[in-house]
């Protein structure tokens, strides 16, 4: 049986690191060009502590240049960073299924002002305010694991506008400010255009992001299940009786916040689930549940109005609020399946950390919008390499999870 015709999920990991170097950077034009790219994944795949361009290149080669050397590939090197993500996901598309398309929001704390779009921003895992960058990134949730293929980094209008900041930095004339609904949407996009499986569901935290409901509206015009969390003060309409038990969404047409909508209790059977509470132990929840509508979800335009399960935990005792809120236009489906993809999103939370603390995430010194790109493109490489072994290794011993999310029709 050839690799070809064996199971997606089944297909041997035994790719070595010059073949996956060439896998992914082949399209690169010069020989040195992917020779550093190569030195570069090693440098991430075996130094310890800070993954500076200098420390990577002295754990690999004794060269006195190298550093110099990877440097300019990094910060200076006009090579095109998307052919290598489309060839990623390729590479793990090819060798397991994917469950969903998760977007995950990382804060890059930064000193000084010169790193490409560095500003202040409130981080809510800090408490305050900090000089940092901001990104998103796409990764694929493959039961066990998530891997990130997809990166974008928000401009500021301050970086957008200054043209001395714009040539300092190598921002091309076609990167303009986005807002950060914009760059979700951008990837939910490029991934739709570059992959060769079915649309996964798209899995979101946007419970921080002011135009929610408008990019939930976005999603589904474009076709995509979807499960997001929302800002709790998003206004929703109660659309009726949902199907089931008697579940009661309450008065229909009377708009409410969806945290409050969430935390009243909206149905006369909640429902219990072990989830991780404040502590991270498992906790029974309950889970209320009901249909809404999302007034900036819709154009206004006849048939166009939508109904979304809306669902949030209720965590008992005095003085407790309640948890995250999440919308879905996957309204037929099980909350046991819903609820697998919830925990989707907290695995791309959990890689973000893993990706800080032993693949560099946080530790680019460079100062080039092209370097920003390239830096993540190899660490979201060097992580695949390292993680899609030991996944197919772990999961051949306890048998591969059955796809628990179906399509809407």
């Amino acid at each position: 049986m050839t690799a070809h015709t064996r199971p997606r999920a089944l297909v041997a990991m035994d790719t070595t690191l010059d073949e996956f170097t060439e896998h992914l950077f082949g399209h690169l034009p010069r020989a040195d060009q992917r020779r550093w790219a190569r030195v570069y994944l090693q440098g991430l795949l075996t130094t310890r502590g800070k993954k500076s361009v200098r420390r990577l290149a002295a754990s690999v080669t004794a060269s006195p240049t190298a550093s110099q050397s990877l440097q300019q590939f990094i910060n200076a090197s006009p090579w095109d960073w998307e052919p290598a993500r489309r060839e990623l996901l390729r590479w793990i598309e090819g060798r397991h299924p994917v469950h969903a398309w998760t977007i995950g929001q990382a804060v890059f704390p930064k000193r000084g002002e010169h790193s490409v779009g560095v500003h202040r921003r409130f981080d809510p895992a800090a408490g305050r305010s900090v000089n940092c960058q901001f990104g998103f990134g796409l990764f694929l949730s493959l039961g066990g694991m998530s891997v990130p293929v997809d990166w974008r980094l928000l401009l500021p209008e301050t970086w957008a506008g200054d043209p001395v900041l714009r040539r300092r930095a190598r921002i091309s004339p076609e990167v303009a400010h986005r807002t950060p609904e914009a760059l979700v949407l951008e990837l939910v996009d490029s991934m739709a255009a570059h992959t060769s499986s079915a649309h996964a569901p798209v899995v979101a935290d946007l419970s921080r992001l002011s135009g929610a409901g408008t990019l939930i509206g976005m999603l589904g015009r474009r076709g995509h299940d979807f499960l997001v969390s929302v800002p709790p003060a998003l206004a929703v309409c109660a659309a009726g009786f949902a199907p089931g038990r008697g579940e009661q969404a309450g008065t229909p047409g009377r708009e409410t916040a969806a945290g409050d909508f969430a935390r009243v209790g909206n149905t006369r059977h909640p429902y219990t689930a072990l989830l991780a509470g404040p502590d991270a132990r498992p906790q029974r929840l309950r889970i209320h549940s009901g249909l809404v509508r999302v007034p900036g979800a819709e154009t206004g335009a006849p048939g166009t109005r939508r109904t979304y399960r809306l669902f949030g935990e209720r965590r008992p005792g005095p003085g407790h609020r309640g948890g995250p809120v999440w919308i879905t236009n996957m309204t037929e489906h099980r909350m046991d399946d819903l609820l697998h993809l919830v925990r989707q999103s907290a695995e791309s939370a959990r890689t973000l950390g893993s990706l800080a603390e032993d693949f560099g995430l946080l530790d680019f010194e460079g100062r080039s919008f092209p370097g920003w790109h390239h830096h993540m493109t190899l660490m979201s490489a060097a992580y695949a390499y390292k993680g899609l072994p030991a996944l197919r290794e772990r999961q051949g011993r306890q048998g591969y999870p059955a796809l628990e999310v179906r399509r809407s029709a």
